[in-house]
Formats: structure tokens, sequence, C-alpha cells
């Protein structure tokens, strides 16, 4: 098996010369497998590179090997697929497939030995290459196909059909690696003179374009910071959840509340913690999670109006609790300076000076990155642990001095004394509410998802184990400080008991205190009820409590500062609010949103210098409670909705817990403050409706989608059980329309009377295919829904290939609709060409009404004196614009056929059309008379010049936009001469509700004998008044069936000469023989059994000229005609007769089954 001498090579100077330049840039690669090496690639290869490597006698068979000397491509001279000339021009649309090695990616050698064979069926290809092992390619085996050493070969090394791979299932913008392009369906499948996959494997010794890309990236991610769970979420957690609170408040609520209640309070407050931590982990670990922390959770899982109603204001409260944080330490540090009266100006001023220097130093801290945040983070923890330890410490010490402050040491019948409440001005809920705003912070790990290493990890482990120790060490302090400290001390060393007065009885008395005087005065200084600093008092070194202090404030502070422009970048990245989009740009190697710190630090800045923040912190607690409750109802609706997509790796969470945490965030907004609730809740509504109204154009397949799926398919099923009944029957309506675009009349006046009523579904029939390309049906399926959307019809596009129009309309009418979702009523435009083309065409016309009857639909036909189908009209032509373009469509041209042949077509009327061009998205008719000229249907150059329109294209276009006008004062002219169940009266009633047409009076047109009609007009009115329908006037026609004009009857008999079949003229097996041929021709026989009926069409043709000339619309009886009778062309004729040379008309026959009732 060697190959032709002639079998090109690469030349050995360019060989070298390339693996020197190789070897050259290997430095530049990161050391180890990059995310785009080691794995399968299927890549185009360029049209010139084809060409070069496509000269080989047996071109579906050549392989391209390693440039090397020892390397020489052969190929079995009688492979599958063999073939001299095909060579170089097809190298457009091939495939290669490398197998790239990280171990060699630098190394100039090549494999030795390297074979090659020919391609299995388009599918199996040969490496050339040596196996590497998947740990790094160290090893190399050499074999031949044709030894026991085949067995080492990895799976799936000689074919191209990828073997399953992280990489297939990245995003575009996969931070994490490459995305890489699994061979789609086409390539695997489809014959291979469509799709020819003549190439062998690249070598892999070159960079391909995906691999460059990978390789640079992963050089330039190595200075990004990443955290691990409890550098980035454990100690930011504790941080922010223990603030100020422990410190100045926890002794105080314990004086209130009590022991027990006080630990009930903490309990409540962990509860919704804990609950919103478990819907946190459940959303974190549904995939991979991004920056944004709180917004891109509710975003990705109910969806953009939530997601961005939420975002603003969380990044708001962020910036805000910057403020709050800071006036928190400010204060401190002003109560400091006061007590060694050291004030500068006065306390107000103070507050804003310290504060202003303060946010200054923490957004220099930010600024400097977050690796340098993160130092600052750990140290502030630190401080504040040991101030922890030190309080702990200290309450097992007892001082003498400090027992008239209050503080006994641990003591039984304090501990007692202390269990119940003692409210003073106060109550349960009112010091909740102090207390709640110190247990939120959980987010602040999540918050800075996007600088997180592994945040599926990091997120559920450091938010839940933050939310057990700050728990632990609440209620420690809470239980400590009511064990060893009584409400009320003087903190007057002489208030010692005497003997003489004996009569007090609480705990201080049992230790030598007493403390009713300034109990009785209200006067006292000192215990849990009246001293803030109580801990510092107890603690063992007073200053660290102040240190400790600090750390709680500034460190929420600084994680405040972090998260807002965090998630405010995550918002502006999604373009949800437009005007924000500056804020989106991030700076340096960790993407930081430097314009989102400064637009905090402004913010924050504003409200220091209000430095009255008693109004704003409980609308923050509730902006903050606000997202815990989104975040617990996108866990209950992404389980309620039952998408397969949403399958957390954490699984300790359950959908209920989830609503009552929702829930339980609701009630504690209201019991912290009921006005700031309804103001939070007035600002998300707004938001949400802003968001709604914008409709900003993402897809994040949110469980907001997944719900209404969900009930959609719940519904249809239920619908599916229950029996039709006359008072809920719609018309659903099968609009024969072709492209939607082509015919915009019939789907303007289906649509008037469906929209909100009814289902409509557009039916295409393409035909005329000797290869049906249903990729394309595919493709063309969703852009022209696409196209129903963006013109706000609510209709389904339904195409279908088909032998013709009669098997297409079959298929349709037996497979449309889904449940009761199903059409009853089959619309159809009328043939206006019927005359001029194939009467065969004419035949299969009306097959389409009889099978529409046999099916028991009703049906409907729109005539407009102009025509219809207006594809052939430059202008008419652009279908989705701007949605085309970012679908990545923009090459596409689909013709449409604008042979004037029929305009109830669906786009291939021609029955002789045999063949069509099989390019993918190309549809041209083949006939050899010309006649059928194409139009593109999406233009590409928007540059060229427009043609005139001629006066018949004026007018079409003026008719097929005359139903997208207000209709004004008019009147619907509705001709019900015959009973079909009350279709013909229900659509004109249906239209003439709507907005366009409501101005439009209904008359009803009837028939009856001359001496009876009174008597008729009367029985009509009852009729119709009883059905509830509104009527401007009922006209009885008396002379339906007095004979028409002479000259009217003799124009009949010209136009249905030609279709004529004369057997009387012939004998009876050449009229037979021709009868067979051409069923549509009509029989003197038939001819006169039908004169009546025939007369009726002309006698009525001229009464609606001299009625509903000016009406807008006519609605009129659709006539039947026997099937087998009745010859297509006399039937065909009947309807022309009918409805020529008036206003737009709707004729109309409904299945004989009852769609009115005067029935409750």
């Amino acid at each position: 098996m060697s190959a032709p001498s002639s079998a090109p090579s690469a030349p050995t100077e360019s060989a070298a010369t390339e693996n020197e330049f190789l070897a050259q840039d290997s430095g530049l690669r990161p050391p180890g497998p990059t995310p785009s090496q080691s794995r399968f690639q299927v890549d185009l290869v360029a049209e010139a590179a084809g060409a070069t490597e496509d000269n080989s006698p047996s071109s579906d068979a050549s392989t391209t090997v390693p440039p090397s000397d020892k390397a020489t491509p052969t190929a079995p001279p009688d492979g599958p697929g063999a073939d001299p000339g095909a060579g170089g021009d097809e190298a457009k649309g091939r495939f290669r497939v490398n197998f790239a090695d990280p171990s060699e990616a630098g190394s100039a050698a090549s494999p030795d030995g390297a074979q090659a064979e020919g391609l299995q069926n388009g599918d199996t290809v040969m490496s050339e290459t040596s196996l590497h092992s998947s740990t790094g390619g160290q090893h190399h085996y050499h074999y031949d196909t044709h030894t026991n050493t085949y067995y080492l070969r990895t799976f799936g090394h000689n074919t191209i059909d990828a073997v399953p791979n992280i990489d297939f299932y990245r995003q575009t913008a996969a931070p994490l690696g490459e995305k890489l392009i699994r061979p789609t369906l086409s390539e695997l499948h489809d014959e291979l003179d469509k799709e020819p996959f003549e190439d062998g494997f690249a070598n892999g010794d070159e960079l391909t374009p995906a691999e460059e890309a990978a390789a640079k990236e992963a050089a330039e991610s190595k200075g990004v910071v990443k955290f691990g769970w409890v550098k980035g979420v454990l100690v930011r957690c504790m941080l922010n959840i223990w603030g100020v609170m422990l410190f100045i408040r926890m002794s105080w609520i314990v004086g209130q509340a009590g022991i027990a209640l006080s630990c009930l309070i903490v309990g409540m407050a962990t509860v919704v913690t804990t609950i919103t931590g478990l819907s946190t982990s459940a959303i974190a670990t549904n995939g991979f999670v991004r920056g944004g922390g709180a917004y891109y959770l509710i975003s990705r899982s109910l969806g953009p109006e939530f997601g961005g109603s939420i975002g603003l204001i969380f990044a708001f409260a962020n910036a805000v609790a910057v403020a709050m944080y800071v006036v928190g330490f400010a204060e401190t540090v002003v109560e400091l300076l006061a007590g060694v009266d050291a004030i500068m100006t006065d306390e107000i001023n103070d507050i804003r000076i310290i504060g202003t220097i303060t946010v200054i130093l923490l957004l220099g801290i930010s600024l400097a990155g977050m690796e340098w945040e993160a130092k600052a983070q750990i140290f502030l923890l630190i401080v504040l642990i040991t101030a922890i330890c030190n309080y702990f410490i200290g309450s097992f010490i007892n001082f003498e001095s400090k027992k008239p402050k209050g503080f006994f040491g641990y003591d039984g019948s304090i501990m007692w004394e202390n269990m119940g409440p003692d409210f003073r001005g106060e109550t349960f809920f009112s010091v909740f509410a102090i207390f709640f705003p110190a247990a939120t912070g959980i987010l602040a790990g999540a918050n800075i998802s996007g600088d997180l290493a592994d945040p599926q990890l990091a997120i559920p482990r450091g938010t839940l184990l933050a939310i057990l120790i700050t728990g632990i060490v609440y209620l420690g302090v809470a239980v400590s400080t009511g064990s060893c400290i009584v409400r009320d001390a003087s903190g007057v060393l002489n208030d010692t008991i005497t003997q003489a007065f004996g009569n007090c009885s609480d705990a201080a008395c049992r230790l030598g205190f007493d403390f009713s005087s300034c109990k009785s005065a209200k006067n006292c200084d000192y215990g849990l009820h009246n001293d803030f600093q109580v801990m510092s008092l107890v603690s063992g070194f007073g200053p660290i409590i102040s240190a400790g202090i600090f750390s709680a404030t500034l460190s929420s502070a600084l994680a405040s500062l972090v998260s807002a422009p965090k998630v405010f970048q995550a918002l502006c990245k999604d373009n949800i609010y437009p005007g924000l989009s500056m804020f989106a740009k991030g700076y340096g190697k960790n993407n930081e949103p430097l314009k989102g710190y400064i637009l905090t630090f402004v913010i924050a800045l504003a409200f220091i210098l209000i430095a009255e923040l008693n109004v704003i912190a409980p609308i923050i607690s509730n902006f903050f409670l606000a997202s815990y409750a989104l975040i617990n109802f996108s866990v209950f609706h992404a389980s309620l909705a039952n998408s397969p997509g949403w399958r957390p790796s954490f699984k300790y969470y359950n959908m209920w817990i989830s609503l009552a945490g929702a829930i339980l965030c609701c009630v504690v907004m209201f019991v912290i403050n009921w006005w700031a609730a309804l103001l939070t809740n007035v600002i998300v509504l707004g938001l949400f409706i802003y968001v709604s109204y914008k409709k900003p154009d993402v897809n994040w397949g949110s469980s907001t989608q997944a719900l209404t799926y969900h009930q959609a398919l719940t519904h249809t099923l239920h619908l599916s059980g229950v029996e039709d009944h006359i008072k809920n029957f719609r018309p659903q309506c099968l609009v024969m329309t072709g492209y939607p675009n082509s015919r915009p009349a019939i789907i303007d006046l289906v649509h008037a009377f469906t929209k909100n009523v009814g289902l409509m579904i557009c039916g295409h029939i393409r035909t005329g295919y000797r290869r049906p390309n249903f990729k394309d049906l595919a493709t063309d399926q969703a852009r022209y829904q696409r196209w129903l959307l963006k013109n706000e019809c609510k209709a389904f596009y339904t195409p279908v290939f088909a032998e013709d129009m009669r098997q297409g309309t079959q298929y349709l009418l037996q497979a449309a609709g889904l449940g009761r979702l199903k059409p009853n009523t089959l619309v159809l435009g009328f043939k206006n060409d019927w005359r001029d083309g194939d009467m065969m065409n004419v035949e299969t016309y009306i097959s389409m009404i009889h099978d529409a009857f046999d099916s028991q639909f009703g049906a409907v036909i729109l005539r407009l004196k102009e025509g219809l189908d207006v594809s052939h009209i430059q202008g008419q032509d652009e279908l989705l614009s701007s949605q085309e373009k970012s679908s990545g469509m923009k090459d596409v041209i689909v013709s449409i056929d604008t042979s004037k042949d029929s305009d109830a077509d669906s786009s291939k009327p021609s029955s002789k059309a045999t063949s069509l061009q099989n390019s993918p998205a190309t549809q041209k008719d083949d006939d050899d008379d010309g006649k059928a000229t194409t139009q593109p249907l999406l233009k590409k150059d928007k540059k060229s010049p427009t043609v005139p329109l001629n006066v018949s294209d004026q007018r079409l276009l003026e008719a097929s936009q005359q139903f997208q006008k207000k209709q004004g004062k008019g009147t619907v002219d509705v001709w019900w001469l015959f009973d079909d169940g009350g279709l013909t009266l229900l659509i004109p009633y249906l239209l003439t509700n709507k907005k366009r047409w409501k101005d439009c009076k209904i008359r009803v047109f009837i028939g009856g004998k001359i001496n009876r009609i009174d008597h008729d007009r009367r029985a009509m009115a009852t009729l119709l008044s009883k059905f509830r329908i509104d009527f401007s006037d009922i006209t009885v026609l008396g002379d339906i069936n007095t004979k028409p004009k002479k000259e009217h009857v003799s124009a009949f008999e010209e136009m249905i000469e030609p279709y004529r079949l004369k057997e009387d003229d012939m004998e009876q097996e050449a009229a037979e023989r021709l009868k067979n041929s051409e069923p549509w021709r009509i029989t003197d026989n038939e001819l006169e059994l039908y004169r009546a009926k025939t007369n009726r069409q002309i006698r009525l043709n001229e009464l609606l000229k001299e009625h509903s000339s000016t009406a807008n619309l006519i609605v009129m009886s659709l006539p039947l005609a026997r099937k087998g009778a009745v010859s297509s062309a006399l039937y065909m004729a009947w309807l022309e007769t009918l409805s020529k040379d008036l206003p737009p008309m709707l004729l109309v026959r409904g299945n004989h089954q009852s769609v009115l009732t005067f029935y409750s």
C-alpha cells in the first residue's frame, strides 16, 4: 500500500522552517494541557489550503500527514470513493480533524511510521499520528492497524463522530475554556457528494486558531486573583453578619427581651437567613455562576424582569450600606473623642469629617485590587475574633470594681431574673426589627461570585458555615450577658445593702447591692438596659472591644463597597438598562469596575454627609430582604416549573421550605418597617414593569419560561379531556398563506377575528422538491415565526414538504395543531388566475376544499379583486431586518415563485416543476418555459435601486394593506343564504368586536319569498336578538330566483367554453378517455343538470353589485358542489361569477355543526 510517486508531499525546506518556528514559539505556550489541547477538533479548511492539498489522484482517501522526511502520505489505490477528477474544487466546507497533543506542543519531531487508510462510508477516517495517553502523552506506541496493538488506540480515533467532551457544552464566551463545536448531524449523516469529507487528519503540530486563543487566554489569566471558599465567602460573610449590633446592641436586646426571647429573636433571624442560604446554594450549584451575586442568581433563575429590578436596588442598597457602616464607625470615634474632650467642631460635623476620610481610605483599598481588599478583610477578621474572645474571657474574670456597674460574673439568680422580658417602650417585634439587620450580609460572598475559584463549592460551604458560626456566637453573647449582668445598676460603690434595709428581693440584693433608688428614679446609668458599652466593661481589655467595633463596621463597609460595583457591573453588562452601559467596562486583570467604584463612592459620600441614617437604614434592610425573598422564590419557582435544566448539585433544599422562606422575608419586611416595605415593593414593581415593557433581547432559560411551558402543556392536556360545547366554540383557522409576508391581507383579516379568540396556523406547502431539505424547513420555521411575532401576529407558522398542494393540505388538515388546539376551519385565498395556468392546478385547488369538508372542517375563501400575493413586489421582502442579522444568517437568500399561478398556493403551484436546485437555502423553479422568475425574499444589499411600481402592483400593494387600517364608518354585509351552523354570522360578529372594525355596522341579507318578506325579516330579527348579535338592517331578497340578464349568462357561457368536454360531438370512448385524463372538464349533462344553480350564482352577483358595492367587507355563504358530480372547472366558474368585481369578499361555509346558541 505505497503511495503513487506523484502524490504531493510537503517540501522539506518549508517543513524545517515551520518546525523551527514552532520550536522557537513553544515558550509562549502555557505548561500542561490547555483547554483546547488533547481533544478532538473539527475546523474548516481554507479554500486555498484545500486546493493545494487535494491534488492527490484519490482525493476521497487522501490524508494530510506531518511534514517530515519520514512521513509519506499513502492511500489505497482502490479505496472507497477514489476519483481521479475530484480534487481541489470542492475544498470549501471540508473539515480537518485535529488531535492536539500537549506534550508535543513545541516539538519539531514527527511520529515515525505514520500510516493512512481510506475513508469508510464517509464516516471513518484514519489517524496517522501516534497514540497519546490521556495523562499528557508521554508514551508513544507505534503500531499498524492490522497488528494486535490496534486496541491501544483511543476510542473515537478513527471517526469524525466526537466523543463526549465538556468543551462542547461551553457557552461562546465561557471564561473557563474554549468552546468546541461538535460535528453537526448533517456532517455525519448527509451524503458525501453533498458535504464531502475528503481531507484526512492534520498532523497536530500546527496550532489551530482555537488553540491559539485558548493558549493566549490561559497565559493572560495567570495574574487573575481567584479566592477559595474560606477567604472568598466564609470570611466576608462572617464579617458582614457580625456588625456593630454584636457589641453595642446585643446586651440591650437581652435587657429588653430577656434571655429566652433574645434567643428566639436570634433563632428567627437565623431561620430566615438559613433558608435563604440553602436557596442561594441550590441556585449557585445549578450551573456555572458568573459575577453579579444576587442579581446574577435571580436574573438567570426568574428572568431579566425580576433580576433587573432587584439588581438595581440591591446595588443601590449596598452603596448606601457603605454610608451606614461608615457613619456607625464615625459615631464610635466621635464618642471616644468626646470622652477625652477632643471634639473638633460639633458632633454632626465631626461624623461627616471622619466619615469622609474613612470612605476615601476604603475606596483606596478597593481600587488597589481584590487581593489587597481580601488581605484587609483577613486582618479585620482577626481583630474581630480577638475582640469576641476578649469579651468571653473577661466574663469569667470578676472584679469588685465592676460590681457597682452591674457585672457580677456568672450567677444562676441573675440568669433566672433576666430570663423573662422587661420591655421598656419597646415590643417584641420592634426589638426584632432592631436586631434583624445584624443577621443580613449572607450574600457578601455570593456578590463576588466572579472572583471565586469555584463558586459552586465556595458559596454553599462558606455561606452556610458563616450563618452557623455567627448564629452560635450571637446566642452565646445573649446567654452570657444575661447570666452575668443585671438590668439596672447605678455605678455608685456606696449602694451596698445595709442590714437595716433588707427589703429588696432582686438578684443584686442577694449579691450585696441595692440599686432600687436609681430604678425608682429611672436614672441608672449602667446595666443591660442603660449602657450600650457594657461589653467593654465585661471584657478583659476594654480598648479591644472598641477595635472590634471598628473592625465590624469597616469590614462591612468594605464588603459593601466591593459588592455594589460588582453587582452593578454585571447588571450593566446585560444591557437591561441601556443608559447604564458605560459602567459595564472593567479594567485590569481582574476586570475591576472602576467607574462603578467611583459611583458607589459618590452615593456613599452623599449619604454620609446627610449623617442621619435612621430613616435610610430600614429601607436598606428592606432592599436586602426583597432580594432574599426573590432568591427563595426562585428556588420554589424553578422546582415548580419542573424543568429538566433544574438539577442543582446541592440537594439539601425543599421547594416548600423555600416558599416559606420567601413569605417569611416579606413578613419581616413589614415587621421592620411597614412604609419602607411598601416603598420597596413599589420600586421593585415599577422597575419590573419598565423592564417588561422594554423587553430586553436576552434568553437565559429562566424558570419563568419553563413554568410557561409546563402550564401550557398541563392546560393543553387538561383541555383534551373536556368535551367541546357550542358556547365555547372558537374559529381555529388553518390559513394557507405560503410565506407569511407574501399574502398580508389574508393574515391581517383572519388575525382580526382570531386574535385572543382562536387558534391561527399559517400553513405553507413546499412542493416540487426532488430531495426535501428538512434542515432548511426547520430554519425557515423559526425565522418566519419570529417574523409573525415581530409583526404582533398571534399565529403559528407550519411549513410542510409535499408532492403537490393537495397532499400538503391533507397533511396539515390531519396533523396541524395539538389536542383541542386543532384547526376547524380552512382559509384559502381565491385563485384569481385560475384560467391562466394548468387546469390541473384548479383540480387540486377544488380538491383541497372537498378535503376540508371531508375532514369536517369549515371552509373560508377570501377574494380581493386586486389579488393577494405581493411576493413579487420589490420592497415587500424585508422580513426580519435586525433580528435576522443577530441570528447570524446574513447570507441566506430565500426565493419565492412569482408566476401569477395562484393566490391560494403556498409556494410551488406548478405541477410541472420536477426538480429544484438542491442548494441549502435557495428555492428556484427548474421549469424550461422561463415563466417562473424568482425574487429574493431577504435583501442583502440595501443600496440596490428600487424599481418604481406599475399601476397594478401599486393597487395590489394598497389592497394588501387595507385590513391594517381602521375601517371607519362602513358596513359588513352578511349574505346568510344557507344555514351552515352559524359560522357565516359568527365571523363578522367577531370582526366588528375588534378596534379596527368596531365602527362598521352589520347588515344581514337573506333569501325569502316575495309575499312573505315582512314575516321573514321578523323571524331573522328574532333569531339575531336571541343570539345577542347587533345588526343595523335586515334585507329579505325576494327576487333571488329571478332569471339573470342575458348578457351575464352569455358571458358565463363564454367563460366556460374552453373547459367543456362536449361529449355529444365525439365518440363515447374518446369522451371517457378525455374525461379521465382531464377530470376538470364540464360535461353537457352536468351543465344542464345544474343550470338553475348556475343562474343563481349569476343572479347573486347582480344583487351583490346592487346592494353591497360600497361595503367594507362582504361575508357570504359559500356555494357547495357535490363531490364527483360537479367538475372543478364548473365550480371554479361559479365562484368566479359570484364574486367578481366586488369589494373584499369572504365566502364562508361552516361544517354544519352549530357554532351559535341562545341557551345560557
